[in-house]
């Protein structure tokens, strides 16, 4: 794998101080599931009670433990819960030799943590195609469950990076009826980033006490709004897993709480915008706004097909205004577009205007816009009042040079 030396332009200043998740004990560790000395498998382990739900990716191809938790959320919600992730292989593509390891792996973690195996989610993260070396996680499981923390988010989320240049993490805070309900998450993306679910390995922690219907509600909802809605390859991974845990160690009920409800939005939006930020090679922040689309389902395909083009996303990474790919873009989407109700603006900056270059634009003024690490593009359709916003990044050199060598 090419090795990761830069951390990325777009990276936010410092890993932001999380708060503890009561109900929640957290340990790393280094078991070389694929290199040695980098730290490589994370345990989560949640108090009795605690509700769990999750979505997945939606490929014909996806990985063991995927189909593992798949089948486990919905289930009983009494005991504890464990989670348990490796980067470094995927686990995806190994046949019945996966299915065999995962069996393995929360066999062996609900024997070392008394979690019943029923409620034992794994994920893994990294190369495809090559068999876990499940006994090199096992073997450290005594380990990890000795390390068990309340205050070990940070750890937990460079546990689980691959071509990550930073570690990710969310968090927020809200009152409801007098008292303080907490909510923290880590995640981790980089590249394989297209919106068929979240694309990624998420993991979101509250002290909150919801129904695990009603916090599967909310969260698949709310995927729709956040990760569905970034893009920065458009590849859609085999092994996509955002899992939700309600503990309900403050003994607060937050079930259908609007306050709630926006807070844990908002951390879900808050990482995956970090996902792109982390884009491989990225160097480019950029926010497309589609306004007056025949529907909202509409605007979000005309954002996507902009965000996935890769002729657009060349030209941001070359800072060249070239609004003729976005028009392109549109235009090959398969959603409702008209060529002389199209506006484009670059920021504050009016490109297009129904279907004709605005009469006021400079090119200058768009060239100067484009230097910006953050960028907005804005696109209204003059259809109707659908409307969606969707975030990706540039598309670089840098990007090859990553993928080129990930097996190397």
């Amino acid at each position: 794998m090419a090795k990761i030396t830069k951390v990325s332009p777009l990276a936010p200043a410092a890993f932001p101080t999380l708060p503890v998740i009561d109900g929640v004990q957290l340990a790393s560790i280094a078991a070389g599931v694929r290199y040695q000395g980098r730290t490589d498998v994370m345990l989560a382990v949640l108090a009795p009670g605690t509700s769990v739900a999750g979505v997945f990716t939606r490929s014909a191809t996806r990985s063991a433990p995927v189909l593992d938790c798949q089948a486990k959320i919905g289930g009983a919600s009494d005991g504890p819960a464990a989670i348990l992730v490796n980067s470094g292989n995927s686990n995806a593509f190994t046949g019945h030799y996966g299915q065999t390891s995962v069996a393995e792996v929360t066999q062996a973690v609900a024997d070392v943590t008394g979690v019943p195996v029923g409620r034992v989610f794994t994920s893994s993260t990294g190369v495809i195609g090559e068999p876990m070396k499940h006994e090199r996680i096992v073997a450290k499981l005594g380990d990890l469950n000795a390390a068990l923390s309340p205050d070990a988010l940070e750890d937990a989320a460079r546990a689980i990076m691959t071509t990550d240049t930073f570690a990710k993490g969310a968090s927020r805070t809200v009152g409801i009826d007098g008292k303080m309900v907490k909510i923290a998450g880590i995640a981790k993306g980089s590249g394989m980033i297209a919106p068929d679910m979240a694309t990624m390995l998420v993991y979101i922690f509250t002290d909150a006490r919801v129904e695990q219907g009603a916090l599967q509600a909310m969260l698949s909802a709310m995927t729709d709004r956040t990760f569905n809605c970034i893009t920065v390859d458009s590849d859609t991974s085999t092994s996509d897993t955002l899992l939700l845990c309600a503990t309900g160690a403050s003994g607060v009920d937050a079930t259908g709480n609007a306050e709630f409800a926006a807070a844990l939005e908002e951390v879900m939006l808050d990482l995956a915008q970090q996902v792109v930020r982390d884009g491989e090679g990225a160097t480019k922040f950029v926010e497309i706004r589609v306004t007056g689309a025949a529907s909202d389902t509409d605007a979000r395909v005309h954002g996507l097909a902009i965000a996935n083009s890769p002729l657009v996303k060349t030209a941001i990474a070359g800072e060249d205004p070239n609004w003729g790919r976005v028009v392109m873009a549109i235009g090959k989407s398969g959603a409702a577009a008209d060529r002389d109700l199209l506006s484009i603006s670059f920021g504050d900056i009016l490109v297009a205007e129904k279907g004709w270059v605005s009469p006021g634009y400079r090119e200058e003024d768009a060239a100067a816009y484009m230097k910006g690490q953050e960028l907005v593009i804005g696109v209204d359709l003059g259809l109707g009042e659908g409307k969606s916003t969707v975030w990706t990044c540039d598309l670089t050199h840098g990007y090859i040079e990553i993928n080129a060598d990930y097996r190397s």
